[in-house]
């Protein structure tokens, strides 16, 4: 049996009068991938930053965390400082926020080797070339000198994962590394953390509630609910003869297909005719024409009313920016948007007549949200937009019948929006969306922040939307299989143009376009397994 890098043995967690942790035991051998999974709130992320010795102050442990032959808990701060970056390193899940955007991306790299004293300044700058050009950023194209602000949420993780790298620690810790990612650079992080194993021989520890990130990558998995490990053992093994019902339901969630009822005969509700829209680029020089970027390149397509339109591409082909101009957030400076038939921008000026027949749920349910206000007030926002909005009791009425549509109760209305978990933030978002019965919602990004299991729920909420308001809508996502699960037709588009469009199960099923295929390639998908003894 190969000996152990990181043993965690009988590990609780308690903060103040709150048991966080159960006897949590596991083990990480060199050159080992062990994927942690369960659903937010399960003790993952807790699990992990025990290891990093990053508690809060009136956290109690008890049992045993053993990095070779040294318990971590048992040293003190100055002790755990020597270890961290140097034997144990650690992604994190959202890049921007894990860098300093004053600093250059190599005087960061650099920085776990100084504070370490590792090497000499110059030794130091040659190391983090090397573990830069190492994870996909080679000095020719990207410059050591570049700011996080320059590169791409794929490029930031690189850095990321370089500044835990540059050390060569024993011990990788990868909290959700790829959530925010779209599909393309996904596989290639999660290509490049095999590969970093394969080449150091460090074990890792990868956190994530993604049972498809890890089926294809992990050597082992350990599910963990409410603080405890209720299942664990080889990949294989584990994902052919689920044992635990809670697994069960977590890989049943994943592959969730949802009941869509039949979109309506075909009637033109949104046009997009020829649409182009440009930025400009920071001036060069003095009396230089600055130029022009162009994010969105002669767009076309037509959804008609009761249709559930997706929208795909990787992360910089230009959704956001058709997103903005489909809401009058932005004017393009090439063709014409009409929703009814009429412009979504007239003269220098969002129609506001069309304005209020659009709403739109965000990725960040809590971000989306102002926290001082009580549920009742955040879903009545879009009532600015009416020429009269309900007052009294018709106002109490629409608001407990937008919380009732999303399954939720009337007395929530009273209460803030850090009372709820995120599965029913994003149901409030869709409340405040439906309030004014829309005629054309934008889904961006809605469930990519959710649990497999919350996600479930949400997504055969919209089926059930679709049923009682015949919702129109246009779902933003870089996760295709929940794009392919609750739309009708999809555009997939890259560098700014639709590249292919169609019904949604032909694209999936037989992709004309490369780029299509290749989205399709990269995909993450769970084997087609057994779910054990029921």
């Amino acid at each position: 049996m190969t000996e152990s890098l990181l043993s965690i043995s009988d590990l609780s967690l308690e903060i103040g009068a709150l048991p966080v942790l159960k006897g949590v035991s596991l083990s990480v051998a060199p050159g080992e991938i062990v994927a942690v999974t369960g659903e937010s709130g399960s003790g993952k992320s807790m699990t992990a930053l025990s290891v990093m010795g990053l508690l809060p102050e009136r956290a109690v442990t008890r049992g045993a965390i053993r990095l070779g032959d040294r318990d971590l808990l048992a040293l003190d701060e100055d002790a755990m400082c020597a270890i961290r970056g140097r034997d144990i390193g650690m992604v994190f899940q959202e890049p921007m926020t894990a860098l300093n955007p004053v600093r250059t991306i190599a005087d960061q790299v650099m920085e776990t080797i100084l504070i370490h004293r590792a090497m000499a300044r110059d030794a130091a700058r040659d190391r983090a070339r090397e573990v830069l050009d190492r994870v996909g950023l080679p000095a020719d194209r990207f410059p050591p000198s570049r700011y996080p602000h320059e590169l791409s949420g794929g490029q930031r993780q690189r850095v990321v994962i370089a500044m835990a790298i540059a050390l060569r620690p024993k011990l990788l810790i990868a909290d959700e590394p790829t959530t925010a990612l779209d599909v393309t650079t996904q596989a290639q992080i999660l290509d490049l953390l095999k590969g970093l194993v394969a080449d150091y021989g460090m074990g890792m520890l990868m956190i994530t509630h993604d049972l498809a990130v890890v089926a294809d990558m992990a050597d082992r998995i350990v599910v963990m609910r409410r603080g405890q490990v209720v299942e664990a053992g080889s990949t294989r093994a584990l994902l052919a003869n689920m044992r635990h019902p809670y697994t069960r339901m977590l890989f049943e969630a994943s592959v969730h297909a949802v009941d869509l009822p039949d979109p309506p005969p075909p009637a033109p509700l949104l046009q997009v005719k020829g649409v182009s829209r440009d930025y400009r680029l920071p001036r060069r020089r003095l009396f230089r024409d600055p130029g022009h970027f162009r994010a969105v390149r002669n767009v076309s397509f037509v959804l008609n009313r009761g249709e559930r339109l997706g929208l795909v591409g990787e992360s910089g082909c230009g959704k956001s920016t058709l997103t903005r101009a489909i809401l009058g957030l932005e004017p393009v400076q090439e063709g014409e948007i009409l929703l009814d038939g009429e412009p979504v921008w007239t003269g220098h000026r969002p129609n506001l007549a069309v304005r209020r027949k659009m709403q739109v749920v965000f990725q960040d349910p809590y971000g989306s949200f102002n926290p001082r206000h009580r549920v009742e007030r955040l879903i009545t926002e879009p009532f600015h937009l009416l020429d009269d909005p309900p007052k009294g009791a018709a106002r109490r009425a629409a608001v407990a019948e937008a919380l009732r549509a999303v399954g939720l109760s009337p007395e929530d209305a009273g209460k803030y929006i850090h009372e709820f978990s995120g599965g029913q933030r994003q149901r409030i978002a869709i409340a405040r969306a439906l309030i004014i019965r829309p005629e054309l919602i934008l889904f961006d990004e809605a469930v990519s922040a959710l649990d497999v299991s919350v996600r479930a729920q949400i997504l055969d909420l919209l089926a059930d939307l679709c049923r009682e308001y015949d919702l129109t809508y246009i779902f933003i996502s870089h996760d295709l299989s929940v794009v392919r699960s609750v739309t009708d037709r999809v555009l997939v588009m890259k560098a700014g143009e639709i590249v292919e469009e169609g019904a949604t199960e032909d694209v999936f099923s037989a992709p004309r376009h490369p780029y299509t295929r290749a989205l399709i390639a990269a995909a993450p998908r769970l084997p087609d397994v057994g779910v054990g003894e029921r």
